[in-house]
């Protein structure tokens, strides 16, 4: 039996392409082998440079492959800056914290857009959407946070922009999508709103709920406009500062007088020390995706499908 059934797949008809499909395949391969390598070689780029002797980094003229004369006193310089790692530290206070209060309140605003029985809810959705198009603007948001006595503290940057429209949307459509059966059979049990959203609804949605978090991770991982906006230029401001803010000082204002470099070590370790301090600061939010990455393509079409 075992032997007709391999005699039964080897004579299973061969697909054919024709010539045209052979040459759409090929060149449909080198094109995106060519767009992976342009995805890929500015990391490495930035991989090598910093492990490279900044001297012959800055005299290089062509394509890196390889680090040029292996070196790691841009990363002994790094990891010995108290600026960097006291942004460290901010960031992950403001990606912890501020990533728990978005779910949170995305949760009770799609939770309460999701329900059926809510009068007004397309009018609610409409104003709600409506701001993720039009807001009232740079200097009335600063006054906002001002008079509200956040300015040039943690909270204005974890409580401004707390909810994402973009992300409540996601959240609605995904709770829109659970059968009604479910939340009535609950209700008739006895149980209220918060039983339903969160014995109910939160394992129902943890796939996008698992997106949501890498979403709002990633953008407060990334941040750095708020706190140029709302921390001051002073000690205090200074010390609350994120990762980011440390970043663009010394990439964008070539600063690199807080890592410890002198005036006679300014060119030979301030170009390896902006490409260190990259390395430094990706990788953590680099290595969150693996463990993401299986609640990704699920997530995003369960709340983008029905709606």
């Amino acid at each position: 039996m075992a032997k007709k059934n391999l005699d039964l797949m080897d004579s299973s008809p061969k697909v054919k392409h024709s010539r045209g499909e052979n040459i759409f395949n090929v060149c449909n391969i080198i094109f995106m082998v060519l767009f992976m390598i342009a995805c890929l070689y500015p990391f490495w780029y930035v991989i090598c440079a910093s492990f490279s002797r900044s001297t012959l980094l800055m005299g290089n003229r062509h394509a890196l492959l390889l680090p040029l004369g292996w070196s790691t006193a841009a990363y002994d310089r790094v990891f010995h800056t108290a600026t960097i790692w006291r942004g460290y530290g901010n960031t992950i206070i403001y990606v912890g914290v501020g990533t728990l209060i978005n779910i949170v309140m995305t949760l009770l605003a799609a939770y309460f857009l999701s329900r059926r029985e809510l009068p007004g809810k397309t009018v609610l959705t409409i104003f709600i959407m409506f701001t993720m198009y039009f807001s009232g603007g740079m200097i009335p948001g600063f006054l906002n946070i001002q008079q509200l006595g956040l300015y040039n503290t943690r909270w204005a940057l974890l409580l401004s922009g707390a909810v994402s429209t973009y992300n409540l949307i996601i959240m609605r459509t995904a709770m829109s999508g659970i059968d009604g059966a479910l939340t009535e059979s609950a209700m008739l049990d006895g149980a209220g709103h918060w039983t339903i959203l969160f014995k109910i609804m939160v394992p129902l949605c943890k796939a996008t709920i698992a997106v949501l978090v890498l979403y709002y991770g990633v953008a407060h991982w990334n941040a750095w406009f708020n706190a140029l906006i709302y921390l001051a230029d002073d000690d205090k401001g200074k010390s609350l500062q994120p990762l980011q803010m440390v970043l663009r000082q010394i990439l964008i204002l070539s600063d690199t007088s807080d890592a410890g470099v002198g005036d006679a070590d300014v060119e030979r370790l301030s170009e390896t020390i902006k490409y260190a301090t990259i390395i430094v600061s990706t990788l953590p939010i680099l290595a969150l995706y693996p463990f993401l990455q299986k609640y990704f393509t699920k997530g995003v079409m369960v709340g983008a499908v029905k709606g």
